[in-house]
């Protein structure tokens, strides 16, 4: 029975019993019961909630932002890369959502993309920025529905959410094969069943021209001699994927598939930038690596040309960038039409890792997600987060079962490493 029809139970025996008693008690009987009832402290109604501020921190690549409600509940998001000098950008889209509704996810983010048609709302800073803002927004519906953010996405298809490493071996330090082949079996022996690595080298010795993007002889070599390496060190039944960060032309891209075929790679990534999807389909119809892309691209609208004409195998979204967690499930579902599978690119705190973690669980064409070796290295990690379950084992992140994302930030622990001279949450 509900509180209220008890109290009406109540107050009607009470009614009949005033009317038998002496007057004296007739005004107090029942009241101390009603009073308490009005004094309980109740949670508004979701229709109740509204936004009252929007404030932002910067630390290191990453944006982060909190939305704050009238409700005591507020969410966190993360944005990447396309986010420096966008404080002010922020505090706008912050004044757009004063006084709205945060559970109205889809609503909101419609809002700020389609009133910014001639300021940028088709990639970029824009769409980082709203990325944040929009992963912030699922945080606090989940808390205000007391469910996590695969739940409000339609539920999941699976409870683990598998993981490659990003061995961070960068290319700038002139790695040998030597160090490919270390770092592959550190990550195999981490627990690891997926591994990649870089393969541009703008300092590489072998280049002639720091301009033309066409790989010289040399540059075949070390490419070829550094993932064998790899292969060698881990076996076939580790998978290895490569990234040459969009920093060469399609005739590379071309030679490269074909030269790395028998080192059957999961995927070769960005071998060409983003901007060109014909490009990619000439490479991937070469090949029988499988092409990878997706980075660089922000909303569905940058992944319809490539899925139409086929111009990649794997897609690999940033929903730190590409335009938040409904617009990353949108891509995804997308993708699954043409029997392509989702991939994201993650180069976010944990807080980004488990709400693309949330994505993942929630469409059926998941493959992997990108995990960073610096979460196991830099401490700064660990300490900008609060989380209190096991972050990643054998491959497998657990997806969290707590409200929203199920990961919070932590606030004191981030000022030490804010960007100097930016606000910091104000």
């Amino acid at each position: 029975m509900s509180n209220s029809s008890s109290r009406r139970s109540f107050l009607s025996k009470a009614a009949l019993a005033a009317a038998l008693a002496p007057a004296a008690p007739l005004a107090t009987f029942g009241r101390s019961y009603e009073t308490a009832i009005e004094k309980a402290p109740k949670p508004s109604a979701p229709a109740d909630l509204k936004i009252t501020d929007i404030k932002c921190g910067y630390v290191k690549g990453s944006l982060f932002v909190k939305v704050y409600t009238n409700q005591d509940i507020w969410g966190c998001g993360e944005g990447v890369d396309a986010i420096p000098g966008t404080y002010h950008l922020v505090k706008n889209f912050a004044n757009r959502l004063k006084g709205k509704n945060p559970l109205n996810v889809h609503r909101l983010f419609e809002d700020i993309r389609r009133s910014g048609f001639f300021q940028g709302a088709q990639s970029g800073m824009y769409i980082a920025v709203l990325s944040a803002i929009e992963s912030a927004l699922w945080d606090v519906a989940g808390k205000a529905l007391n469910v996590p953010i695969y739940q409000l996405l339609g539920g999941k298809f699976r409870d683990k959410i598998r993981v490659y490493c990003d061995t961070a071996l960068y290319q700038r330090n002139l790695p040998a094969p030597k160090d490919f082949a270390d770092a592959a079996v550190k990550a195999k022996n981490m627990g690891f069943n997926a591994i990649k690595f870089d393969l541009d080298q703008a300092n590489d010795p072998a280049k002639y021209d720091a301009y033309n993007w066409t790989a010289s002889p040399g540059e075949y070599k070390r490419m070829y001699d550094q993932i064998a390496a790899a292969r060698e060190a881990v076996g076939p039944n580790v998978d290895i994927c490569v990234d040459m960060h969009g920093r060469y032309d399609a005739p590379t891209g071309q030679a490269v598939a074909k030269m790395l075929e028998p080192l059957k790679l999961m995927w070769l990534e960005e071998p060409i930038p983003a901007e060109n999807a014909e490009a990619y389909k000439i490479i991937a119809d070469s090949t029988t690596t499988p092409i990878c892309a997706g980075e660089n691209h922000y909303l569905a609208h940058g992944f319809r040309r490539l899925l139409e004409i086929g111009a990649v195998d794997i897609i690999m979204p940033d929903l730190q960038k590409a335009g938040g967690l409904g617009e990353g499930q949108r891509i995804a579902n997308l993708a699954n039409l043409y029997y392509v599978p989702f991939a994201p690119h993650m180069v976010a705190s944990f807080l980004g890792a488990m709400a693309s973690a949330h994505v993942c669980a929630s469409v059926p064409n998941f493959l992997i997600l990108e995990w960073q070796a610096y979460f196991h290295t830099d401490p700064m990690y660990k300490e900008i987060v609060k989380y209190d379950g096991e972050w990643v084992s054998n491959s497998f992140i657990t997806l969290s079962e707590k409200p929203g994302v199920g990961v919070e930030i932590n606030e004191e622990a981030m000022k030490k490493y804010a960007v100097p001279g930016v606000p910091f949450f104000e």
